[in-house]
């Protein structure tokens, strides 16, 4: 009997012990246990990959020069307005942007060195320009600033100042620049490029240019701006 009041005592006193510890673990009234916060969510960032179309203008200013066995004018200044058309696509990988782009415009770059030509002048006009490029960007969100290179393609004419005789020949030659553009309100973007374009030379008869036959070239620099919609 002893024995046995002694054991109780003894479970009695290990039970007091642990109550404690077995209460430490017990959830606290109106605890309604972990509480686990999904990631907050992010949308999408913008992206320019899409086909895009628009319009531009701006000037061109450059230079032109006949030169012959004969006689050679130098260089002298050729400027005017430019508008036109614009379409091009875009592809975004990470924050690279790559794209091509096609434009047109109509060109009233033109210019006259009244020294040569006996004494008439000689007019150099340009009334096209179109060009096909590679662009590379580097997009910060709504912010595309790229470079640009490829072909361009234009006219060069070539004649004697108020003769209204003139040789006109297209020409393949090459551009290359930079610019940036802007998405401001949903599909549209604003840009501002600089372009240099080389139309190499062209081949003017004796008659037409001043008794002898004459290389006639045309390099230009153009600053012009663009509105543009995309197609997503």
């Amino acid at each position: 009997m002893t024995r046995f009041i002694f054991a109780a005592c003894v479970t009695l006193f290990a039970a007091v012990l642990a109550a404690p510890s077995f209460a430490a673990d017990l959830p606290t009234p109106g605890y309604r246990g972990p509480s686990y916060k999904g990631p907050v969510y992010v949308g999408p960032g913008f992206s320019w990959t899409g086909f895009y179309a628009g319009i531009n203008g701006g000037y061109g200013f450059g230079k032109t020069n006949w030169s012959s066995g004969a006689f050679s004018t130098g260089d002298f200044n050729v400027n005017g307005g430019l508008v036109g058309g614009t379409l091009g696509y875009n592809l975004q990988t990470g924050s690279w942007v790559w794209g091509l782009e096609l434009d047109g415009d109509y060109s009233w770059m033109k210019g006259t060195n009244t020294t040569a030509c006996g004494g008439t002048g000689c007019e150099t006009d340009n009334n096209w320009l179109a060009t096909a490029r590679g662009r590379i960007g580097y997009a910060w969100d709504r912010f595309l600033p790229y470079i640009t290179g490829g072909a361009a393609f234009g006219n060069i004419k070539a004649g004697q100042a108020g003769s209204g005789t003139t040789v006109s020949t297209t020409k393949v030659g090459w551009t290359a620049g930079a610019g940036i553009e802007y998405a401001f309100l949903g599909s549209w973007s604003a840009k501002l490029e600089y372009l240099y374009a080389d139309l190499g030379k062209m081949s003017c008869d004796a008659v037409t240019c001043g008794g002898a036959v004459t290389d006639v070239s045309f390099k230009t620099s153009i600053v012009r701006v663009g509105l543009n919609y995309r197609f997503w």
